[in-house]
């Protein structure tokens, strides 16, 4: 995984660039021709460009599916505390193969991370036997998903 720029400051994106973000958050399985035409360039300097804007971690293009629709039983936010660096334990966490998303943050709980688990007792493992289990994990608290309401990632460029 790239590493992130500190402290929300994006890269120095030209126009076309936020336009080509913009234009596939809107659709991700538009064609680079479809590209081209939007944004003046030939078909293989938006190819260029995408690759570029994906090698370099500005986006991804992928499948955001729904995991309840998918099959999966559970989904779930953990809120956990901690003691000690914060950082070295989101790292374990992150690293752990069934979250699929960590964050350090303020408030209650030092790092939030999600998990969509293929069942009740594969949630309960997980966080009983994996985050718990970490030496400067103090607590957990899970957050059942019941049902997703909204999902997007179309929030545009800056």
């Amino acid at each position: 995984m790239s590493e992130r720029r500190p402290e929300g400051r994006g890269q120095n994106l030209d126009n076309t660039a936020k336009q080509i973000i913009e234009l596939l958050q809107d659709d991700g399985r538009l064609s680079y021709s479809a590209i081209a035409k939007q944004v003046g360039l030939s078909e293989a300097a938006v190819r260029h460009r995408v690759q570029k804007l994906i090698e370099s971690g500005v986006m991804q293009v992928v499948a955001v599916t729904d995991p309840m629709q998918m099959g999966f039983a559970r989904q779930a936010m953990i809120g956990v505390k901690v003691t000690g660096n914060v950082r070295e334990v989101a790292a374990e966490l992150a690293a752990m193969e069934k979250l699929d998303y960590v964050v350090i943050t303020t408030g209650r709980f030092d790092i939030l991370a999600e998990i969509v688990a293929e069942s009740d007792d594969e949630l309960l493992e997980v966080v009983s036997e994996q985050i718990s289990a970490l030496d400067r994990v103090v607590t957990t608290e899970t957050f059942v998903y019941l049902r997703l309401e909204k999902q997007t990632y179309a929030w545009g460029v800056r």
